[in-house]
């Protein structure tokens, strides 16, 4: 009987996670103005564990399509600028066992 691996890292980890996604985003920045000139740290590109939040120079870029649902960016955002909704039934993130 041999032993199997087990997960160690967060990518290894993530790699257990499987998505099934919306065509629709159930994640939305309200302004973009509110990250450019008030959160000059963008820390939703910090605590979300799934890198969802990209900034890209003037706008928040959001790649739901990875979001871990664990609901960090609806309490993280010190502006309230984010707005999280639940997936529309059947979508989202998939666990695995590994």
């Amino acid at each position: 009987m041999s032993a199997e691996k087990k997960a160690v890292t967060i990518e290894e980890k993530q790699y257990l996670l499987r998505f099934k996604a919306d065509t629709k985003s159930h994640l939305h920045v309200l302004s973009s103005d509110v990250c450019l000139t008030q959160c000059p740290d963008k820390i939703c590109t910090i605590f979300c564990p799934a890198e969802v939040y990209k900034w890209e120079e003037v706008r928040m870029h959001v790649g739901y399509e990875g979001c871990h649902e664990c609901g960090s960016c609806r309490i993280g955002c010190p502006h309230e600028n984010i707005k999280w909704e639940y997936p529309k039934g059947g979508h989202g993130i998939v666990f695995r066992l590994g």
